[in-house]
């Protein structure tokens, strides 16, 4: 890996992300300064700096800390949440999710979490294979695609669309709204634009629909259970659920889409790998433990200092952005042998691709199950496969996002 100049470094110029994860950067950065403060610049957000956290070690330490290092706000303070960007609190901060502290994050999460249990995933699989096969019998008639669109988005998107009854139908306005709230090709961050503005209005419309029918009909996917959860202080609000649906959508669909697409790139770049894979049909759990440390499809999330604190012995003052790296810590050379190098039978594979400890992802079972689904499919069904044109990228510092990625699968003799 090259060196980087850290004193020029500016991860709020998406063009930094262009083609893909600056990992040279990360790379210098992990020896050099592990926490780092990143001044603002013309690119930054609020005109606020924040520190930059590209060790594995000191990420951990910060997570484990979620008293000391929120994902909603300071104390006191107007804005906060999981982006670089300050987000209002009571309307994205303190609604979404993601970005609320213990106890209210436990509470909510203790309603969700049957939905997406191992036993409520045992009974989804075989309607996940039976999908999945179908995907691949309709690429299999010349074996070009864009496998992006054709594949790596379609099992996530029906599978979250399932898992929140969303009809099938309506799964591609979905995406095409969360999509054009993600991109960040024609705006720089903390600024909108009319395609994003209009894909969000029209996304809340949808949203605030279904919610409306799923509080007065019920049922029993996860939108409906949120809905009829008694929580401490009575039910969710009207905005939570919708955030909910919001979070969901883009949650369940959109990282895993990214992980799977990439994954295949990594088979591809790395052919030894997908021959071993072939050899060895046992290591297809540890392939996809590997293409998610690869990948590392959420690059980043942000924490706010709720105290005075220090991290890995850096003074940290109350209400400091705090950004933690995953995609570097899946990289760091003090816990992972040979970082740079893809091993389908990587063990130990202690990545934070899923986050850590409160604030782990709820969909990890769905998204080892799908990227695991697919895994099998292409052992079963091809001799390889390649890539037919450039890899297209969303412009973004926060996902591994992935547009178009045109390959030609290889069907076996």
């Amino acid at each position: 890996m090259g060196a980087a100049d850290v004193t020029g470094v500016d991860l709020t110029d998406l063009d930094v992300f262009v083609d893909g994860f600056p990992h040279d950067v990360f790379t210098d950065l992990r020896r050099r300064a592990p926490v780092w403060w990143h001044e603002p610049t013309t690119h930054t957000p609020d005109g606020v700096g924040f520190w930059v956290v590209s060790g594995a070690p000191e990420v951990l330490a910060a997570v484990a800390d979620a008293a000391t290092f929120s994902s909603e706000r300071a104390p006191g303070a107007a804005g906060g949440g999981t982006l670089i960007q300050d987000l209002p609190h009571g309307f994205a901060a303190g609604v979404l999710l993601n970005m609320t502290d213990d106890p209210r994050h436990q509470e909510v999460r203790r309603v969700v979490t049957p939905s997406v249990a191992p036993r409520a995933l045992a009974a989804l699989e075989p309607e996940l294979r039976r999908r999945a096969a179908a995907l691949f019998d309709a690429v299999d008639v010349d074996g070009r695609c864009d496998f992006l669109t054709d594949v790596a988005v379609e099992l996530p998107l029906q599978a979250t669309a399932t898992l929140l009854g969303v009809p099938q139908e309506d799964r591609h306005d979905l995406m095409a709204w969360s999509n054009a709230t993600l991109d960040y090709e024609d705006r720089e961050l903390g600024e909108s634009s009319p395609a994003a503005e209009a894909a969000a209005a029209a996304s809340a419309d949808y949203g605030s629909r279904l919610v409306a029918r799923r509080r007065a009909e019920g049922g029993t996917d996860m939108l409906s259970v949120l809905a009829a959860a008694e929580l401490g202080d009575g039910q969710l609000s009207e905005l939570e659920l919708f955030m909910s649906y919001s979070l969901m959508i883009a949650a369940g669909s959109e990282t895993t889409r990214n992980a799977i697409a990439l994954g295949l790139e990594a088979l591809v770049v790395h052919e030894d790998q997908w021959r071993r894979l072939q050899r060895e049909p046992a290591l297809v759990e540890s392939a996809t433990e590997e293409i998610l440390r690869w990948t590392s499809p959420t690059l980043y999330n942000r924490r706010t200092a709720t105290r005075d604190t220090e991290l890995a012995g850096v003074p940290v003052a109350a209400g400091d952005k705090v950004t933690l790296w995953w995609a570097s810590a899946n990289r760091d050379e003090r816990i992972f042998d040979d970082p740079f190098r893809f091993d389908v039978g990587r063990r130990p594979n202690p990545h934070l691709a899923f986050g850590y400890r409160s604030h782990f992802c709820l969909g990890a079972n769905l998204a080892r199950l799908e990227i695991r689904i697919v895994l099998e499919e292409l052992r079963a069904r091809y001799d390889g496969f390649e890539l037919t044109g450039p890899v297209e990228r969303f412009r973004t510092n926060k996902h591994a996002g992935v547009k178009h990625m045109p390959v030609v699968l290889h069907r076996r003799p």
